[in-house]
């Protein structure tokens, strides 16, 4: 570590003061925005700041603006900055910064010593930190002029991180809407007639799904049987592979033993592939399958015939239906927790008179999606930067005076002077 960083611990009061939070009687708690905002645990936590869901109007425990809230129960160690005075409840502990420290780097000080929080919590089933490890927890100290530069320099970067996920939020809010409708009014400026499932360009029509091609699913060869997986070349999919949306690899392969003993399918590319089951989020997402591969039993693919749909737009459709799809597994269908073949099979979908009109619509949504990948690439490239940052800052290794500042405003990434 840098000679300019040394260690003092929480508990000494020119560092701060720790408030443990405490939970009011339920009568206190209200959710008609009666008394100060109440904070219980990292639920309420935003991206800097928390955003209140309960009110209190009998508080025990306060924290005060400026103050850093920290979840001390399961999960431990993530912070948020308070915004006003506000009630902490007991999965909350508030640091008020000492003489000696700035808030912000206190902030960015306690994010970094998560990692050492979270191997000193206790409890088997709920894992939590006291009051005496939050008073010996040793964090990074530096002169006050380079905490406020390290608090500057982090808080930008994390702002950020919060431009690109209202980017990617509004991008997704921005696709939703395209969805709507390009698929209840297409691109022709038709006149729209009712349908089962809604409104529809007069020109569409509505199919079963299973009327575009072949339904099916796959199965999962004994694990313990060697001769299905060694040496295995040809791919084999779960659902988890399903969030690829453009699936071109293959994390497991099985054999041709597997294949034909098994009764799999090997599925052309072009079908699109559906995860079938799961009570997560997995369960309804859909992909275009670009390879040939098989495909394990909680998955479904329809072999669609080219000349009637392309995959792109069933699968767009098919993305619309992702709530339909979930509460018909969870109770509306068959099968609890779960869609069938059979199901699919049956499940009405709008179809343009030509493929031009389709592969039109995909190409709008294309474009939709490539702009929503492209910020979560940044995303993903600042969450990188921020995490780098933030070790060299607190271990000395890098110092604030290295840094170009006027690169945070103009691209994401600050760059060492020369």
């Amino acid at each position: 570590m840098n000679d300019s960083l040394q260690m003092r611990t929480l508990g000494d009061p020119r560092v701060a003061e720790v408030i443990l939070g405490q939970s009011p009687p339920s009568s206190a708690y209200n959710d008609a925005e009666d008394g100060l905002p109440f904070y219980q645990g990292k639920a309420d936590f935003g991206l800097m700041h928390p955003s209140p869901r309960m009110w209190c109007n009998a508080g025990q425990k306060f924290a005060k603006a400026g103050d850093v809230l920290m979840s001390v129960r399961a999960p431990v160690g993530d912070v948020n900055m308070a915004a006003g005075n506000c009630v902490i409840g007991r999965g909350v502990a508030a640091f008020r910064a000492g003489a000696d420290v700035d808030p912000w780097f206190l902030y960015f000080a306690l994010l970094y010593s998560k990692p050492t929080l979270e191997a000193r919590a206790t409890g088997s089933t709920f894992a939590s930190v006291n009051k005496t490890t939050l008073h010996e927890l040793a964090i990074p100290f530096a002169p006050r002029s380079e905490q406020e530069g390290i608090g500057t320099v982090l808080r930008l970067a994390v702002e950020k991180l919060g431009q690109e996920e209202s980017a990617i939020e509004t991008a997704m809010k921005l696709k939703r809407a395209a969805m709507r409708e390009l698929f209840t009014r297409g691109l022709r400026g038709e006149a729209q007639r009712e349908t089962e499932i809604g409104l529809l360009p007069e020109s569409w029509e509505v199919t079963a799904l299973g009327s575009l091609g072949k339904i099916g699913n796959g199965s999962t060869p004994k694990k313990t049987v060697l001769a299905y997986w060694k040496g295995g070349t040809f791919p084999w999919l779960n659902s988890a592979k399903v969030y690829d949306r453009e699936i071109k690899s293959a994390d497991r392969f099985v054999t041709a033993a597997a294949l034909s003993e098994c009764h799999l399918p090997r599925v052309q590319p072009g079908a699109v592939l559906m995860a079938i089951t799961g009570q997560g989020k997995t369960l309804g997402h859909c992909a275009v399958l670009e390879i040939e591969a098989s495909i394990s039993q909680h998955v479904a693919y329809l072999q669609a015939n080219a000349e009637r749909a392309h995959p792109g737009f069933v699968r767009g459709y098919l993305e619309t239906q992702y709530e339909y799809l979930r509460q018909m597994a969870s109770g509306g269908g068959s099968t609890k927790g779960a869609l069938t073949c059979g199901f699919l099979r049956d499940l009405p979908i709008p179809l343009p008179p030509t493929l031009d009109e389709q592969r039109e619509i995909v190409a709008i949504l294309d474009a939709l999606d490539r702009k929503i990948a492209l910020h979560q690439q940044k995303r993903a490239t600042l969450d990188e930067l921020f995490k780098s940052l933030l070790h060299k800052l607190m271990t000395g290794e890098l110092r604030v005076d290295d840094l170009d500042m006027s690169a945070l405003s103009s691209v994401p990434v600050p760059t060492v002077a020369p």
